[in-house]
């Protein structure tokens, strides 16, 4: 069963046991990226093709589900078709994980350098309970 959901679609303030991924467009991501409050955004920028994309996207559910509970969501944008919101936060490598709370951008990783090391920067940026 897919995690994934698409664009807009379905996107409401309702309790999950994991952190949900959706898929993230230009049209959509001031909705899915910018508007939420009091929640962290992580916006996975990947692309096909792309090896440590496709390592990071086999981890996801896994790490997802070490974040029970957890006041976040993943946006997954595809950055060969959203150049312009690549070029917008001036990506120079995918996979690159863009963090926001609360509208504003945190933080940058570029590249997935494992589990515990993404676990560590995501846990640092959760909001508190």
């Amino acid at each position: 069963m897919s995690r994934l959901k698409a664009g807009g679609a379905a996107v409401r303030q309702e309790a999950m046991a994991h952190p949900v991924s959706y898929e993230g467009t230009a049209e959509t991501f001031d909705q899915l990226v910018l508007e939420p409050k009091d929640e962290l955004v992580v916006v996975d920028f990947w692309g096909p093709g792309c090896p440590n994309c496709d390592i990071y996207a086999a981890a996801e559910p896994a790490l997802l589900s070490e974040l029970d509970g957890a006041r976040m969501r993943v946006v997954k944008v595809n950055a060969y078709e959203h150049e312009e919101l690549a070029r917008r936060y001036g990506l120079f490598g995918i996979p690159t994980f863009l963090l926001f709370k609360d509208g504003k951008l945190l933080g940058k990783m570029s590249q997935y350098y494992g589990k515990e090391y993404w676990l560590g920067v995501i846990r640092d940026h959760l909001p508190k309970a």
